[in-house]
């Protein structure tokens, strides 16, 4: 139905119906907005609402997800200390054989010890009175060869004493007549002397007397001579005196020039000479240090070619050296990884095997010496003696892994007897088979049956079937862990 127009607005102009369409339509939009603001209010206030309620939820979810996460945890933490708790009593189980072991191993180490000390104090005691004995020996040989060479000493010293004597004796004799020969001679020959001596004496002074007579005269002449020639000397030799003074005085001028000058002249001939030798010296000196420096520099030339070739030797040595080092390093590192990947996968195995042992295993790792005390002290006895066999004294160096050996011979033994138990489980199970078969042959009924022989049927209470009954001793028995050495077992017994 149409709305009725406002009689209001009929009556209103143009401009007052525009006016009033404006503030309607302003009115509209404040409404419009205010709707709008009470929306967006209510949407923030809702949104912090679900804001607070994701947070409640996230914090109960984040604390059942925690307790989940604890109890998971827990769980996990539980496996790893059962784990741990049965590495920890593998450990310690390890740690107390291996105590036992050195513990054993010590006490054979002392018995060892005090043997050894034993005989070697023997030893030292025997070594004591041999030597004694050779001492005793030596010196009853040294007093021996001593009085001997006494004895002679004292023979040649009293054979000596009497040659000494009598050539003493001897000399003394002819001493006394070389003296007596020689005596008698000098005096003969001293008077002989004496006479020859005093006529020579008397005659030269008779001859003495005779020539002074003649050669007085003879003087007297002469020096009157003498002074006549003197006197007749000067005076024809005036005028030349007076000149020879002057040539004498000119002349022992000249000669105290020439003599300072030769003595000048003798100085630089001796420094000449004194140079020349000093530089000969020098020379020779120089060329002697020269000729050593040469033969030095020769020998250190060939020593230094020498410890050249020797350095290029031991280093091409070297280089070989470091290259079999390295190569045989990598070796040994790539040995070493195996070994460690070896041991890495054993310990891994190990920790599998570990899961798998039984109670008793954990308790009892080892099992007990099957041997009697008898057998145990032989055993012993021959531990600590050394043996003679190259294998058997490779195998001294792997004692150590005697319990390792014993953990596994157990285990061989074990596995061997679970074998047994396999077969007679097998040949049970064939033959109850077998039983099964012809129990539901019997029962059957066509042709191929009735063809065959039926153990059913029974005449005079015989069948014409062989039962193959076997024959149980009852249940399975139990696996039983022998102690007897694998080794022994598998070298005597089949399976």
């Amino acid at each position: 139905m149409p709305k009725k127009p406002n009689r209001k607005m009929a009556k209103m102009s143009d401009e007052e119906h525009l006016l009033y369409m404006q503030q309607k339509l302003l009115e509209e939009e404040e409404m419009q907005r205010k709707k709008e603001d009470m929306l967006s209010q209510f949407l923030k206030d809702k949104l912090s609402k679900e804001e607070h309620n994701t947070r409640l939820n996230t914090l109960k979810l984040n604390e059942k997800w925690r307790t989940v996460m604890r109890e998971a945890k827990a769980s996990d933490l539980r496996k790893d200390i059962e784990i741990l708790s049965q590495t920890f009593e593998r450990i310690v189980d390890r740690k107390d054989s291996v105590i036992r072991a050195l513990s054993k191993d010590l006490e054979e180490a002392e018995e060892q010890y005090a043997t050894a000390l034993r005989n070697h104090i023997q030893n030292i005691d025997k070594l004591v009175d041999l030597q004694r004995s050779r001492l005793l020996f030596i010196g009853n040989g040294f007093e021996a060869e001593l009085e001997s060479l006494k004895k002679e000493f004292d023979a040649e010293r009293e054979l000596m004493i009497i040659q000494h004597e009598q050539e003493m004796t001897n000399l003394e004799d002819i001493m006394y007549a070389m003296d007596q020969i020689f005596g008698d001679a000098s005096n003969d020959i001293r008077q002989e002397f004496n006479s020859t001596r005093d006529d020579l004496k008397n005659k030269s002074l008779e001859e003495k007397h005779s020539l002074r007579v003649h050669l007085e005269g003879l003087v007297e002449d002469l020096w009157t001579q003498f002074q006549h020639a003197l006197k007749n000397y000067i005076d024809s030799t005036e005028d030349r005196k007076i000149a020879f003074e002057a040539l004498k005085a000119r002349d022992e001028k000249s000669a105290t020039e020439i003599e300072a000058q030769m003595k000048k002249l003798q100085r630089m001939q001796d420094k000449i000479a004194a140079l020349k030798f000093k530089m000969a010296a020098t020379s020779q000196k120089c060329e002697a240090q020269n000729k050593k420096l040469r033969d030095e520099k020769e020998t250190i030339k060939q020593h230094f070619m020498m410890q050249k070739s020797q350095m290029n030797y031991l280093r091409a040595c070297e280089h070989e050296r470091l290259l079999k080092l390295t190569f045989e390093s990598n070796a040994a590192i790539k040995a070493l990884k195996k070994v460690c990947d070896k041991g890495e996968h054993i310990l891994k195995v190990a920790e599998m095997c570990r899961k798998l042992e039984t109670e008793e295993e954990k308790v009892l790792p080892f099992y007990a010496s099957s041997l009697t005390p008898d057998e145990e002290k032989r055993v012993q006895t021959l531990m600590v003696t050394r043996p003679c066999e190259e294998l058997a004294q490779v195998i001294i160096d792997y004692v150590a892994l005697e319990q390792f050996w014993k953990r596994y011979n157990k285990v061989r033994l074990d596995q061997i007897v679970l074998e047994q138990e396999k077969s007679c489980l097998l040949q049970e199970n064939r033959q109850l088979r077998q039983l099964l078969k012809q129990y539901l042959d019997g029962i059957s009924v066509n042709e191929e049956i009735l063809s065959n022989l039926n153990p059913l049927i029974v005449i005079n209470n015989k069948t014409n079937v062989k039962m193959n009954i076997p024959m149980f001793e009852g249940t399975v028995p139990k696996p039983v862990y022998n102690v007897i050495e694998a080794a022994h077992f598998i070298n005597h017994h089949t399976v």
